[in-house]
């Protein structure tokens, strides 16, 4: 049957709408309003509501995007060239706690199955994970993590896994320079989190700058194996030491078993990839409504990506809890501004082409679409990058809009699970914490339908609501950390590899 021309309109001050039609529509389209298209408007891309002079506003989520690089009719396609980029929101003059809470009531009695750890963390895998303390050693570690796993695995059957903690750090690093702090931080943290039980072991060569019990959280017994240890006669002396090791570990860990916890023990990463111009009104609206209930059942939810939040901060410093966390705030979008210019780029380096075919202009119509997956609830914490939550609540970790950076260091930050919102589609995955994927596109679902694990295209043509499929997500969450329902990725073992940012020089 041929779907009838659909456009989405997000806000009654909107200018341009959306396309909804898979293949997009041709001109002399009519729409139901008479809206006559005079140009092809690829779906996901905006057609003009109105006729537009140059140097007037475009404005979409109720936001100016931009501004018309020439007049517009009503009914032309809005392609990327004809939007100018608008400057960013002045840091110094944005509203700070203004916003009133939504009244909403507390979430009781959701539980999930989970392992509880010494530190009242709880994970939501068992997995054995070896940190490196440098790069050197990656390769060894490799090859003994494949051993590890076809002769050691085998006999500890609670154990869902054994990972590297492999990077690209360590030495030929400036140690001490002041960004330092981040990637050791990192390293630190990603030893912690909750899927890994406290089981933590370093694996290190000698003399690198990055000494293996930096790494090493304190009070915890020391699980070192050094490569240049004199005791070491050859590689077999090296593995053998790495596999006793890990013997040790994976004994301890499969002591672990499931019990029953409350949501509130979630750390639930949010993220967004290969993102669309249905981003903002399918899949992370979807996932900001499961967010608001994750933080009504008390739950860790963090939201990320700085150059994707930037350009739509204004909207965010009115929703935190007290004048210091926005602070906090604009302070983390001051140091990324600082860290762009460093490297002189600038913002249209995001969205990416990509993004673009999928209908994003650029980083201001992203930014406003990413922010939605925060859903309502007030910020009450902001954490820089590769720092540990220590508090429940919406939480804004700041992170650069890399998936595999962003992912590396949620995880650090105490992450035990994903939720990955995708336009445009990516096989993205994680070996430490599931990722659940959410297309914004039935189209994608389709085609992708064993990676993708829900559909929230269905809201753009109607067939389900935002709070249909923000309830499906958070039910879907529980499932999954619960080892009841397994992600596609998890099914297909597919794993990005940790990527460290290091904003220190390299020596």
């Amino acid at each position: 049957m041929t779907q009838k021309p659909l456009y989405i309109l997000v806000h009654p001050e909107d200018n341009v709408a959306i396309v909804v039609n898979s293949g997009g529509l041709p001109p002399g389209t009519e729409f139901e309003c008479g809206l006559v298209l005079t140009d092809f408007v690829p779906q996901g891309h905006k057609v003009a509501l109105a006729d537009l002079d140059e140097g007037a506003s475009i404005v979409r989520y109720g936001q100016v995007i931009g501004t018309a690089a020439r007049p517009v009719r009503r009914g032309a396609w809005i392609e990327e060239s004809l939007v100018r980029l608008p400057a960013a929101p002045d840091l110094d003059t944005l509203p700070l706690a203004t916003a009133v809470p939504p009244d909403a009531p507390a979430l009781d009695g959701y539980t999930f199955e989970g392992y509880r750890n010494p530190d009242g963390t709880v994970g939501t895998k068992n997995v054995l994970g070896i940190s490196i303390s440098v790069q050197c050693v990656a390769g060894v570690m490799d090859f003994a993590i494949e051993r590890i796993k076809k002769e050691l695995l085998p006999k500890y059957p609670s154990v869902d896994d054994v990972v590297a903690l492999n990077h690209t750090y360590g030495c030929g690093v400036a140690i001490n320079a002041p960004g330092a702090v981040v990637p050791i931080r990192t390293l630190q943290n990603l030893a912690r989190n909750p899927n890994l039980g406290g089981a933590v072991m370093v694996v290190g060569l000698g003399c690198e700058k990055l000494q293996p019990e930096r790494l090493l959280p304190a009070g915890v017994e020391p699980s070192i194996v050094t490569l240049q240890d004199e005791r070491h006669q050859g590689f077999g002396d090296m593995v053998a030491s790495i596999l006793e090791m890990a013997d040790r570990r994976l004994a301890q860990l499969n002591e672990r078993r499931r019990e029953t916890c409350p949501a509130s023990d979630l750390v639930v990463g949010l993220q967004c990839g290969g993102s669309d111009a249905f981003s903002g009104v399918t899949a992370n609206p979807a996932l900001g409504y499961a967010a608001d209930l994750l933080v009504r059942a008390g739950a860790t939810v963090m939201f990320s990506e700085v150059t994707e939040v930037r350009d739509a901060i204004h909207l965010l410093t009115p929703r935190a809890i007290d004048e210091e966390t926005g602070r906090a705030l604009i302070r983390e979008m001051r140091w990324y501004d600082d860290y762009l210019q460093t490297g002189s780029a600038d913002r249209s380096a995001n969205p990416t082409p990509g993004n673009k075919k999928g209908g994003l202009a650029n980083v201001v119509e992203k930014a406003l679409g990413s922010i939605a997956k925060s859903g309502t609830s007030p910020i009450v914490g902001v954490l820089s990058p590769g720092e540990r939550a220590t508090r429940k609540g919406l939480l804004y970790a700041a992170t650069p809009a890399s998936d595999f950076i962003c992912g590396t260091l949620q995880l650090a930050s105490g992450c035990n699970i994903e939720v990955f919102t995708t336009g445009r589609g990516t096989p993205y995955g994680l070996a430490m914490a599931p990722v659940i994927k959410v297309a914004t596109r039935t189209e994608l679902a389709s085609r992708w339908h064993d990676l993708i694990d829900v559909d929230a295209g269905r809201i753009a043509t109607g067939e389900a609501s935002i709070e249909d499929v923000g309830w499906e997500l958070f039910r879907l969450i529980l499932e999954v950390a619960s080892g009841r329902k397994q992600t596609w990725a998890d099914h297909w073992g597919l794993r990005n590899a940790l990527t460290l940012f290091n904003p220190a020089p390299v020596t």
